[in-house]
């Protein structure tokens, strides 16, 4: 009986960390916060804090956006026909919105290891996105252009 429960308790907990690397990794979880988080000061810090945002050796990204705007929106970008090359991917190609996002743009200020990064707001507030699409729907964000 105890086994049992032993058991019943590492797939649970195996289950639930397995769902966790899923939702962490999604471009809404990543990139959008709408409607936007009314946090007064220190709005990046948070946010990156948050949802456990860094690279994959956990070093601090140099720079993070989140997106203000309803997730649809982002799904609306990959049925359009507005592809372009992506930044520092030659061979893959992007969909670029036809329609400016607002957004908030975090650029590392100081650390190097996660949880120890600090950020500063930085323009621009708006701006066309850059994501990869598959057939289900918006994979990566991958930039933005003025």
């Amino acid at each position: 009986m105890i086994l049992m429960v032993m058991v019943f308790l590492m797939l649970l907990f195996w289950e639930n960390e397995l769902n966790e690397d899923e939702v962490g990794s999604s471009i809404e979880h990543l990139n959008v916060d709408y409607p936007q988080n009314t946090i007064p000061v220190r709005y990046c810090n948070h946010m990156i804090l948050r949802r456990i945002i860094r690279e994959p050796d956990h070093t601090c990204k140099k720079e993070h956006v989140f997106i203000h705007e309803r997730p649809q929106k982002l799904n609306n970008i990959c049925t359009a026909s507005n592809k372009v090359t992506c930044r520092n991917h030659s061979t893959i190609l992007c969909y670029q919105s036809t329609i400016m996002f607002k957004m908030t743009v975090c650029q590392l200020t100081d650390g190097t290891k996660y949880p120890a990064c600090r950020y500063r707001i930085a323009p621009p507030t708006e701006g066309f996105v850059l994501i990869t699409c598959d057939e289900l729907g918006p994979v990566n964000f991958q930039g933005y252009v003025l």
